[in-house]
């Protein structure tokens, strides 16, 4: 293995989440008055932060949304977990290879703890993940696509930048990880390549995910 810290983003990597969570939040902003279809809430919000649906929605209209808006939408997406939200296949084998080569990995997500926690209790991950091994923008106030979360993460796990690598499926994320210096293999189980530029290299499927690290 020729990393130290295999970086995980926690929605469409660990969990399969972005479907939900688009169909969601594309609904609940058309409801508020911003009609968002499934589609633009992937383009313009998968992998990001809270804050930043609130600043585009504010650029994009002048308006505010509710105060209440991320305690609403939040209740809305565990709702919906825990009917329908899964693993992705292959996960748990990805992290099993990591334990038996001895190689650390932790998750970094631009969701808040408690929707990260949530996550992977629902898909039975949450037996993998100790509490010090997850990170949110929460920790650092800036979200992806700034460095700052993925900087904080290999800090807090005493790894340099450069022996780091992210798993990430949003331009966001990729664009995240650029910045802090690290390589990253984008996933396309959700986003077509071609959104993902700039990466280390692609897969489409976790059983690939660990001949490429190696």
């Amino acid at each position: 293995m020729r990393y130290e810290l295999v970086i995980f983003d926690n929605d469409g990597v660990l969990v399969d989440s972005e479907p939900i969570s688009n169909t969601i939040l594309a609904a609940y902003l058309t409801e508020l008055g911003h009609p968002t279809t499934y589609e633009e809430s992937l383009r313009d919000y998968m992998g990001s932060a809270v804050h930043r649906v609130h600043d585009l929605v504010l650029e994009r209209t002048g308006g505010k949304l509710p105060d209440d808006f991320e305690t609403t939408l939040n209740a809305r997406l565990f709702a919906a977990f825990q009917q329908e939200l899964v693993v992705v296949p292959g996960v748990e084998d990805v992290l099993e290879s990591l334990v038996a080569e001895g190689v650390d990995y932790c998750v970094a997500s631009s969701s808040s703890h408690e929707r990260i926690r949530v996550s992977l209790h629902k898909a039975g991950l949450d037996q993998w993940f100790e509490e010090e091994w997850i990170f949110s923008a929460e920790d650092v106030g800036r979200g992806k696509p700034a460095p700052d979360l993925f900087l904080h993460a290999a800090r807090s796990m005493g790894v340099a930048p450069e022996r780091c690598v992210v798993v990430e499926d949003s331009p966001l994320g990729v664009e995240a990880a650029r910045a802090a210096g690290m390589d990253v293999y984008g996933f396309t189980s959700m986003m077509p390549a071609d959104r993902l530029t700039g990466v280390t290299g692609h897969f489409s499927d976790m059983a690939q995910l660990p001949g490429l690290l190696a």
